[in-house]
């Protein structure tokens, strides 16, 4: 008999050749800037928890309510869901509709907005959900060099960007990206932690963008996501997202969490982050490591040695995994540090050191 899976045995084998097969490891948060990693305490600097809104005891009471039981059209809308929707139009100033992840909203926006006939452009280094959402579309798509406004074709329908990039921390002027054309941003990475109320850089710079897409899995410490829009767009979403309409609805607890969450990314906090953003770059610089960036996304390039630096740190009690092709190009390879509001200064000082001793081992 045949070896009915041979094929995909030797896909794994091919992961494992070129080193990009991965690995799960069981993190069990014991603060907000801690975790039991693989049952060792570590000190975590890769969260997306950005206000180390996650470990709130607030919003971990929030978790409470049934499941979704089905999709929201159907059998699955609840007041929560209304309330969190409610709360977020009020913030954003628009209509907002809900969806179970960031990339499902990225898919259902994308899919429901383009159609053939479209032309999309879209940075060089958006989002794998960006990139997806746009395949469903069936539009014609063109790929702009990063960060590079003055390469939209004539003509383009619409472009995409994202506003913190998520591997590489860089922030685009949205102005320059502003045209005839629509303009869709993915704010998952600034909503919360960045801006005027947190209501990210697009706020932050005076651009109010066609589309936002958000999520509440970051900075809000819930799961998540959102999009924003004019309310020609939510009659859409509702009607025709397929990762809406065929999707269950989002958990009551969920819903609940993300909006104790927006209650309590505080001004504050976006100070404590940006201050702490501040001195992990500054510590990194004076050890002779380049970051990239300028927000709480702090890209250490190590190349080859991607995967070695982690190992280190993860010796040293840090957790930072390394980042490979095919999630960052070839050569681009990194350590992708994050830094929460709640990490003290000796966490931070620890994280640098740790980082100096990595990159100087031989």
């Amino acid at each position: 008999m045949s070896d009915r899976y041979a094929r995909l045995r030797a896909r794994v084998e091919g992961l494992e050749a070129a080193g990009l097969r991965r690995r799960l490891r069981l993190v069990e948060p014991t603060s907000a800037t801690t975790a039991r990693v693989d049952g060792r305490e570590m000190l975590i600097f890769c969260s997306n928890d950005y206000l180390g809104l996650s470990a709130h005891p607030e919003v971990r009471a929030a978790f409470v309510g049934g499941g979704g039981n089905g999709a929201r059209l159907v059998s699955g809308n609840r007041r929560a869901h209304e309330g969190l929707e409610a709360a977020l139009s009020a913030t954003f100033g628009r209509p907002a509709t809900l969806f179970p992840s960031g990339y499902a909203a990225n898919l259902g926006l994308y899919s429901t907005v383009l159609g053939r006939g479209d032309l999309a452009a879209s940075d060089a280094l958006n989002h794998a959900s960006i990139i997806d959402g746009l395949r469903l579309s069936r539009a014609e798509r063109t790929i702009v060099p990063h960060a590079s406004p003055g390469s939209i074709p004539a003509g383009a329908t619409l472009v995409a960007t994202e506003t913190c990039f998520s591997m590489d921390g860089d922030v685009p002027d949205l102005q320059a990206w502003s045209g005839v054309h629509w303009l869709a941003v993915d704010e998952a990475h600034a909503v919360g932690a960045l801006g005027p109320d947190g209501r990210g850089v697009a706020a932050a710079q005076g651009v109010t963008p066609d589309f936002v897409v958000g999520t509440l899995g970051k900075a809000y410490g819930a799961a998540g996501a959102f999009v924003i829009g004019p309310p020609e767009l939510r009659e859409l979403l509702i009607s025709s997202a397929r990762s809406f309409v065929y999707t269950t609805a989002m958990p009551e607890g969920v819903a609940a969490a993300a909006l104790v969450g927006m209650r309590l990314a505080t001004t504050e906090r976006r100070e404590r982050l940006a201050a702490n953003a501040v001195r992990l770059r500054r510590g990194l610089r004076d050890v002779g490591a380049t970051a990239l960036g300028e927000a709480h996304i702090v890209p250490v390039l190590t190349g080859a040695r991607t995967m070695e630096v982690a190992s280190r740190l993860l010796d040293a009690g840090v957790f930072a995994p390394g980042i490979r092709f095919p999630t960052v190009p070839r050569g681009q390879e990194r350590i992708r540090l994050t830094v929460c509001s709640e990490h003290s200064s000796g966490q931070i000082d620890r994280c640098v050191e740790a980082v100096a001793t990595a990159l100087a081992a031989q």
